[in-house]
């Protein structure tokens, strides 16, 4: 998301009254975490599933749940509040808000607002399926959709009432990816982009291996953005539980000997990212069986790894390179290194241990690159790897020929 993208929306998530309301608070926090300006209204019955001041901390913005609010309703402060949103979500949308909407009602602030913005609204439906399935819902459906509104959703599955069908609401993931996808900039249009991600395990024996530690976050992340941005994305992941991301290609890998053929194997490249932890050596004899233990030490022979990155440095045509570093000391001097002795163009370096940089949805990062660097403060991993792809293109922007 560069500056025209998502990352500078002003969304405004409205809440009405059903169990999934709760759902609502993982999307508020999605939107954020890609550079969102989110604020949330909510109808009466929704207080009922979820506080208003969850919402608030989630979205560090006041709720606002009232039409008449003395407080809040100075200088016609709706009216300001529908002029503000540049898009309006309400998930989940329930039956009765739909069928208020359909007949253009504006009897609470929720209501009121969708009737005075000029904003695009989309609806996530969420409720028994029943009720999804009965002629005036899907009349209210099809009204709605006549009037330009976008349905997302909604899905079907198990749902709160114990019945399975549609009428479930999407997933707040689906919903942000859905949202955020419209608003993609396609910035790499076109641009081949190969993303390594999680780290690799080197069996000991059969039940045992060396690893790095790593969840993947990062790498998924950087997949899904350069996926969003219009690139065609191939990720390659160690073993990982995380999700594919839309629209990406994914290879799955172990070891770090297998993750060398799978990237070796793609021909066309036009951007590698490094985000995987390979492991840095392997055992020279794993074991057939499963080692019993026993009270004598055991020594292992270990044989380094292929440098995987430092291989993709060296290919014709060569690609950009971007890689990181997980440094616990003298952060900036350790990442300038590896960089120049692996040839990459760009390094993205971040100090690890007592709970920063693994196994967290947030990081900070010191972005190195020949002719610069840029400190990226504390930030979901998300929104890191938007600003890792605007430094890669505006790097590749002001030194279109530059190699190193």
């Amino acid at each position: 998301m560069s500056g025209s993208s998502a990352n500078n929306q002003r969304i405004l998530v409205g809440v009405s009254g059903g169990i999934a309301a709760y759902k609502a608070v993982v999307l508020v926090r999605r939107l954020i975490d890609a550079g969102c300006e989110v604020r949330v209204v909510m109808t009466e019955a929704a207080t009922r599933f979820v506080t208003p001041l969850t919402f608030q901390a989630v979205s560090g913005q006041p709720v606002r749940v009232t039409l008449l609010d003395a407080e809040a309703e100075s200088g016609m402060d709706h009216i300001a509040l529908a002029r503000w949103a540049q898009r309006v979500v309400i998930a989940p949308a329930t039956a009765d808000i739909m069928a208020r909407l359909a007949a253009g009602m504006a009897d609470d602030l929720l209501t009121t607002l969708c009737l005075a913005t000029e904003a695009p609204v989309q609806l996530a439906p969420a409720m028994n399926r029943q009720m999804w399935a009965h002629p005036a819902t899907q009349a209210n459906y099809a009204r709605l959709v006549e009037r330009g509104v976008t349905m997302l959703g909604p899905d079907a599955g198990f749902q709160a009432c114990g019945e399975t069908g549609a009428g479930r609401m999407m997933e707040p993931e689906a919903i942000a990816e859905a949202l955020l996808a419209e608003d993609a900039p396609g910035d790499m249009a076109g641009l081949d982009v190969v993303v390594t991600a999680s780290g690799t395990r080197e069996p000991i024996d059969p039940v045992r291996f060396l690893a790095n530690r790593s969840s993947g976050r990062m790498g998924f992340a950087l997949a899904a953005e350069a996926s969003r941005r219009g690139a065609r994305v191939t990720l390659i992941a160690g073993p990982s539980s995380l999700a594919t991301p839309a629209g990406v290609r994914r290879v799955d890998v172990e070891t770090a000997a297998q993750m060398q053929v799978a990237v070796e194997s793609i021909e066309s490249m036009d951007l590698f990212i490094g985000a995987a932890a390979v492991a840095d050596y392997r055992v020279a004899r794993p074991a057939e069986q499963k080692l019993k233990k026993s009270g004598a030490s055991l020594s292992l022979d270990l044989l380094p790894n292929p440098d995987i990155i430092a291989a993709v440095a060296q290919r014709e045509p060569r690609p950009f390179v971007i890689g990181f570093a997980a440094e616990t000391e003298r952060l900036a001097e350790h990442a300038a290194a590896k960089r120049q002795a692996k040839g990459m163009d760009l390094i993205c370096a971040n100090e690890v241990g007592a709970g920063r940089g693994f196994d967290t949805p947030d990081n900070t990062l010191l972005l190195l690159w020949q002719d610069g660097e840029r400190a990226l403060p504390r930030a979901a991993k998300e929104r890191l790897a938007t600003q890792i792809l605007d430094t890669y293109l505006q790097i590749k922007q002001d030194f279109p020929h530059a190699s190193r």
